[in-house]
């Protein structure tokens, strides 16, 4: 076990630094930069003034420096100033990252609470009454795109309740926030449990299948004990990886809900910063989700161990 997280840890180290490298050129390989749009945008053009500008936010200096200084800032907690906003980078950042938090945790919670054991009933009732509605509404939540759900929520507020659900500012409540979130939670939430629950029906449906499951129906074992016992936790590896790829989604994947329910989270303002080429906040936010999705797939790794021991044998 101690030589796999070594690994695993190795791996996950190196597609960081792969990533950050990326980041960092592809960011640069765009035409124009902060000083371009500030000066187009008022109009005028400045050669001395631009250029003083550019010396000033380290735009000047070779790219293999401000990559050095970038990733030195990064490992002593300087994420540098935003330059549009003139201010540092972590304190428009910090107050956006729970925000996101909240609203991935609450939807990654809805996806599994409902995904899982929908899709184990639909394979348990296989070809029955209930397993076709199920299907039907697994198919419906993968086929509605999550931003026109999220509009057809706000109508139906608007029409049934008079209110709109949008975040105006923060709630001086805990649970308050929690459902206000649970709204573009929901949202959101319903594509991936759709997608959980046909994952998990598929995957249950061969395992109860195996022979091990007919052995022990033959010894006498409940139908729970069939189900969740041998059936679920050997189905589960499919399911794990599903879950973890749409936590890694989420943190990345809110901008349009963000956007359509006036969320100031993290996914929202990448939007803004970039069409802005505010280097240093898409630089730290695109790591920070790019951070999540490597950790992520590394916490899926070690619960594959878990679930099944033969994986680190194999790996």
């Amino acid at each position: 076990m101690g030589a796999y997280f070594v690994r695993r840890s190795l791996l996950m180290l190196l597609t960081l630094f792969g990533i950050s490298v990326l980041i960092f050129v592809m960011l640069r390989l765009v035409p124009g930069n902060v000083t371009d749009i500030i000066f187009d945008s008022a109009g005028f053009v400045n050669e001395k003034q631009k250029k003083s500008i550019e010396r000033e936010l380290g735009l000047d200096k070779p790219i293999v420096v401000q990559y050095v200084n970038w990733i030195g800032g990064l490992a002593k907690g300087d994420l540098g100033y935003a330059y549009v906003s003139e201010k540092p980078a972590i304190d428009e950042i910090l107050p956006r990252i729970p925000v996101t938090v909240k609203l991935a945790t609450l939807t990654l919670i809805f996806s599994v609470l409902f995904g899982v054991p929908l899709g184990v009933i639909s394979a348990v009732r296989q070809n029955t009454t209930l397993d076709y509605v199920l299907r039907v509404i697994s198919l419906s939540g993968l086929s509605l795109p999550s931003f026109w759900l999220g509009l057809l929520i706000l109508m139906a507020f608007v029409h049934w309740t008079g209110w709109i659900p949008i975040y105006k500012s923060t709630p001086d409540a805990f649970w308050k926030e929690i459902a206000l979130l649970a709204i573009p939670a929901a949202a959101v939430g319903f594509r991936s449990s759709a997608l959980i629950m046909r994952l998990t029906r598929s995957s249950m449906l061969e395992v109860l299948r195996q022979d091990y499951i007919r052995t022990a129906r033959a010894k006498g074992a409940s139908d729970t004990v069939v189900n969740y016992e041998h059936g679920l936790r050997n189905a589960m590896l499919p399911v794990v990886t599903i879950v973890g790829v749409e936590a890694a989604f989420l943190i990345g994947g809110l901008i349009v809900t963000e956007t359509v329910f006036n969320i100031p989270g993290v996914a929202r303002f990448l939007v803004e910063a970039i069409r802005w080429r505010d280097y240093p906040i898409v630089q730290n936010l695109v790591m920070l989700i790019a951070v999540v999705v490597v950790v992520v797939n590394f916490v899926v790794d070690l619960t594959y161990v878990a679930l099944d021991p033969r994986i680190k044998y194999e790996s």
